[in-house]
């Protein structure tokens, strides 16, 4: 944009310096032209008393010496003589003589002005007047180099105005952009010092109310997931009461193992949503770089826990891990969240009894997590990956739990067919060793 104003400046004020700059030089020339033209008429005419009074060639002489222009002033006496060296061409003379007038003309080395004066008997004399070319365009050359250096330094002035005034709107922008830039990131502190032009000032202003009112909306928001989490409550005190009617079955403790596991996961959700906005996302970024976790071990945990349910829905499965560590830098509990809705998504949206295999393989820089089932598909695979939008009816946040996690891992999901004949998600996750030797057997 700078350049730009720039840009623009030097072409008006180029275009307006000319528009006047080119007639004044030429005015500035012409005043030169009369100045110099005008003296040499005045001293023809000074010389024409003395011609009337005496035609003399000694009394001639003294007087051109007098007007001090012996060598610009030249007299053609009536007896074809001359005082001084005419500079005039012949056959200008000879008209000013015959004719009895006046003349002016350009030679190759100056202007020429003739001024006949009649006497007595009818004779004729003719004054000359010399104005070498030096004369008609002396303090020319100077006057226009003056105007040119005038017009350099408004062309200069504008142009450096408009880079300051550019410069200025620049600055806001670019400062309106890396706290857009912040904003987006996660930085919710951010404000911008509305500056510039009153448009920009506008717009600064308008951004620290967006932010402003971006951070209520996400405090409203994180209350009511801390109060909805809190709500869970009391169906959960209900499966608790009813473990205890049921004993001490396997069933009873299974059911108790996964109350209590649903109790932990609603006071992290509790215990996030009450983190200040301020230091929540730094918090959990810093505790995903800190801890990493390997992808089979994971998986393997989950899939014991789903075995229960696998088997009385008479669900056939397979799994396949890699025998190799496979350490991903995610949060443990987050990547079993991913391998929960993986499955889960298995037994929601397929007939009991359909069967489903988990594997996990390495491959050079990432591992995958695949899961296949043989139920009816994903008929829309972009759909299913759209936030809040389910193909099953569910409330469709489930594979978009999973795609943001293999997003925050430098990784991608992929939903295709699978040899099963039903659905083929696949997850991958940049290893935490990537680029590194590949680890060893377990």
């Amino acid at each position: 944009m700078r350049r730009a104003l720039a840009g623009i400046a030097l072409a008006v004020t180029s275009m307006v310096a000319l528009s006047f700059l080119i007639p004044l030089a030429l005015l500035v020339r012409e005043q030169v032209r009369d100045r110099a033209t005008t003296a040499a008429e005045q001293r023809a005419s000074a010389l024409s008393p003395v011609l009337a009074l005496t035609t003399r060639r000694a009394d001639v002489q003294q007087a051109v010496a007098e007007l001090g222009s012996s060598d610009q002033l030249v007299v053609r006496l009536p007896d074809g003589r001359f005082v001084g060296t005419p500079h005039a061409p012949r056959d200008a003379l000879d008209r000013a003589v015959r004719g009895r007038e006046t003349l002016a003309v350009d030679t190759a080395g100056g202007w020429v002005y003739l001024q006949p004066v009649v006497l007595q008997g009818d004779r004729v004399a003719v004054v000359e007047a010399f104005v070498p070319s030096a004369d008609l365009t002396r303090g020319v050359a100077a006057s226009w180099g003056v105007m040119a250096l005038l017009a350099l330094g408004l062309v200069g002035g504008s142009v450096l105005v408009a880079d300051r005034l550019g410069a200025r709107v620049v600055r806001s922008s670019r400062s309106l952009k890396r706290a857009s830039l912040a904003l987006g990131s996660g930085d919710l502190d951010v404000r911008v010092e509305p500056d510039g032009p009153p448009e920009l000032q506008e717009a600064g202003a308008a951004f620290n109310t967006m932010a402003d009112r971006v951070l209520d909306l996400l405090a409203v928001e994180r209350e009511l997931v801390a109060d909805l989490s809190h709500r869970l409550r009391t169906p959960l005190t209900a499966l608790y009461l009813e473990a205890d009617r049921m004993g001490s079955t396997p069933s009873a403790r299974r059911v108790a193992e996964a109350a209590g596991q649903l109790e932990s996961e609603l006071d992290s959700i509790i215990a996030a949503a009450r983190t200040p906005l301020a230091s929540a996302r730094p918090a959990r970024a810093a505790a995903g770089a800190a801890k990493a976790c390997d992808v089979a071990e994971v998986v393997a945990m989950r899939l014991e826990f789903w075995s229960v349910l696998a088997g009385k829905q008479g669900r056939p499965y397979e799994r396949s891990l890699t025998p190799r560590l496979v350490p991903v830098a995610f949060p443990e509990d987050d990547l079993a969240a991913v391998v929960d809705a993986l499955i889960g998504n298995v037994f929601r949206h397929t007939p009991e009894g359909t069967a489903f295999a988990v594997r996990v393989e390495r491959a050079d820089r990432h591992v995958f997590l695949t899961v296949d089932d043989a139920g009816p598909g994903v008929a829309d695979p972009e759909a299913a990956l759209t936030r809040g939008v389910s193909v099953g009816g569910s409330t469709g946040l489930g594979l978009d739990i999973v795609a943001r996690a293999s997003r925050a891992a430098d990784g991608e999901l992929t939903i295709t067919r699978a040899p099963l004949g039903g659905a083929r998600v696949r997850v991958s996750f940049l290893l935490a060793d990537a680029g590194g030797a590949g680890g060893g057997g377990r």
